[in-house]
């Protein structure tokens, strides 16, 4: 409504709030608003030194500045929710080593077993995944600790136990194991250390149980070793814990300290007596293959023996008949050969004459004077019997 001059000047219009409408002056530019400041008093209006927060957003929202800040913010609100999804998709990736298996599991849940290389899983919380060592050879000690010192300390609660004679015997152990299955190892056991030492301790209790002490000081600790890891095998096996129990020593095997003296005295006569023992198994060795040798000799000689004698006795046999058939053709001639082959046989060495029944009677002293003569009186005297 237009003003005539000499009117009085309009009163200002209620707006609802305390400040004055702004006013516009047509036909030219807007007038800037004052610039605000809110701080001032706590709790109200600035006054002089500025309006409080709410104001100031009350005048931009007013002034349709709010939507190009919006316009402004929304660009990089997106870049910031692509960098976060982005790193949490990164982190999916992971690494499993040689010797080494990956157990994935989704929810809670086993979902895949990995071998090794780089990998990749969803990012927690839907998939998350184990490593788990598979070479790696794992220690177990009971009835002591070692700790990082020189010296083992004892654990007697596991140390001490009963043997089959009712003795008791302090007996320390070391167990090497790996992990078989890395699946079992991590869902069906809760605590595998904490279960494969009290299958130990059950074996190792069982074994000593049925077992003199005697054995198990001396000869007989290389068996109880063997039975308790068979036994602890057996137990691992049916609790399904994916344990391999690769090698059981037993450190020490001893008598309680308060008669450990007369223990003592015990093994060494025990050990004194497997000595000669072996000594005389040894000598036994020894002794029996080469009395063994000269027994097969000797009879190997017999044998051999009895053939020549058998094979001289059927010659012999041969020879006899032979001569009882020319006998039987010319006795006389066959009785002279036989008598003059038997004399040279007797006396081999001797000069020998021979003589007939009728030279015997007017013979003369003979006196070999060459060999030469002897030797022609002989085959004629020996001419002359045949005659």
């Amino acid at each position: 409504m237009a003003r005539r001059p000499g009117d009085p000047p309009p009163a200002p219009e209620e707006n609802g709030d305390d400040q004055p409408r702004e006013r516009r002056v047509y036909g030219g530019p807007p007038e800037e608003p004052p610039r605000r400041r809110f701080g001032g008093g706590r709790g109200g209006r600035g006054g002089g030194d500025g309006e409080d927060f709410e104001d100031y957003v009350r005048d931009i929202i007013r002034s349709g500045r709010w939507s190009g800040l919006l316009r402004r913010g929304a660009g990089l609100w997106v870049v910031l929710v692509v960098v976060i999804i982005g790193g949490w998709l990164a982190t999916g990736f992971y690494q499993v080593g040689p010797g080494e298996q990956g157990v994935v599991r989704q929810f809670g849940k086993l979902a895949n077993q990995t071998d090794p290389g780089l990998r990749y899983h969803l990012p927690w919380p839907i998939e998350r995944v184990d490593v788990v060592n598979m070479l790696a050879v794992r220690r177990l000690e009971l009835g002591f600790r070692s700790g990082g010192g020189d010296r083992a300390q004892r654990v007697t609660e596991e140390a001490l136990m009963l043997t089959g004679d009712q003795n008791i015997v302090e007996a320390q152990m070391i167990v090497q194991y790996r992990v078989r299955d890395a699946a079992q190892y991590l869902f069906n056991v809760r605590e595998p250390e904490e279960v494969l030492k009290d299958a130990a301790e059950v074996a190792l209790r069982s074994i000593a149980g049925s077992t003199t002490i005697d054995d198990l000081l001396t000869i007989g600790r290389a068996d109880a070793e063997e039975q308790t890891l068979a036994f602890m095998q057996r137990q691992l096996d049916d609790y399904q814990a994916g344990l391999l129990v690769q090698n059981v020593k037993l450190q020490v095997v001893d008598a309680p300290e308060q008669v450990r003296d007369a223990f003592h005295d015990v093994v060494r006569a025990l050990e004194d007596r497997e000595r000669l023992i072996n000594e005389a198994r040894g000598y036994a060795e020894d002794v029996i293959p080469k009395a063994r040798g000269e027994a097969e000799r000797l009879v190997f000689e017999a044998e051999g023996y009895k053939q020549e004698r058998i094979i001289r006795a059927q010659g012999d046999v041969s020879k006899f008949i032979q001569v009882l058939e020319e006998y039987e053709k010319a006795p006389q001639v066959t009785r002279a050969r036989l008598y003059l082959e038997t004399m040279n046989q007797v006396l081999p060495n001797v000069e020998k004459v021979i003589t007939d029944g009728p030279m015997s009677d007017n013979i003369l002293p003979f006196l070999p004077l060459r060999d030469g003569a002897t030797s022609a009186q002989g085959g004629a005297a020996a001419s002359g019997f045949g005659s």
